[in-house]
């Protein structure tokens, strides 16, 4: 089966410039099912890995054109939902391949220990395993922020704004919500994220115009990695 590439935007803006955008986004885009808040928030933890060499991050801070990462997300520190994602980029375009693992499992791959790959029929699974003993990858940084995102069918459009970014900076512990980190964003910037198929359709693209804003190469696990070295 081929895989399904989508686009993926990245810009930085103001929470005045956020809200905004929010409001007229909300008059044509439904809000995502996801959400549990009063706000339409919800929260979400990554622990990304990477190898000894920290090729995934060093990748990304190169700008190499094709490179993957694997990460273990959770969604509003509920650990009876937990997926196991890899995230390949080719330039603008990105793929995303996930599966469901138990909160076990997942205790179990933050200490580095694997069921044995005849037992694996989870083809995304057995690439993990495989990639973690051949080159040796291990927890990286946990990525937290707060989630707001507006859903369109046509092009299965998803806009997202992450605020209250920040990394996990000492502890790879993906349950722990009390866990110690460090915003890695001033306090009125916010990260918008748009994506969308082969093209965004006309009406949602002159409401995301009308916000005079910048195409960044935003990365949430790079800024999260760069405050866990300071």
């Amino acid at each position: 089966m081929d895989k399904k590439y989508r686009h993926e935007l990245k810009f930085i803006l103001n929470k005045s410039q956020a809200e905004i955008l929010k409001y007229r986004l909300s008059l044509l885009m439904d809000v995502d099912t996801n959400s549990i808040n009063e706000d339409h928030t919800y929260f979400i933890r990554s622990l990304y890995f990477d190898d000894l060499y920290d090729s995934a991050y060093n990748e990304k801070i190169d700008g190499l054109e094709k490179r993957e990462k694997y990460r273990i997300r959770i969604y509003n520190y509920d650990d009876s939902f937990i997926r196991l994602e890899r995230k390949e980029k080719n330039r603008d375009l990105t793929h995303k391949e996930q599966t469901i693992i138990t909160k076990e499992q997942c205790l179990d791959f933050m200490k580095g220990i694997f069921p044995d790959l005849d037992d694996i029929d989870d083809k995304l699974l057995r690439d993990f395993i495989v990639k973690y003993k051949l080159n040796e990858i291990r927890p990286s940084v946990i990525v937290d922020y707060r989630r707001l995102a507006y859903t369109y069918p046509v092009e299965e459009v998803r806009v997202t704004f992450d605020e209250d970014i920040a990394s996990g900076r000492f502890d790879y512990n993906l349950f722990d919500k009390n866990l110690l980190n460090l915003q890695v964003l001033e306090p009125n910037e916010v990260v918008l994220e748009v994506k969308f198929n082969y093209a965004i359709p006309s009406h949602i693209a002159d409401v995301i115009m009308t916000i005079p804003m910048i195409r960044q190469a935003v990365s949430k696990f790079a800024l999260c990695r760069e405050k866990k070295e300071e």
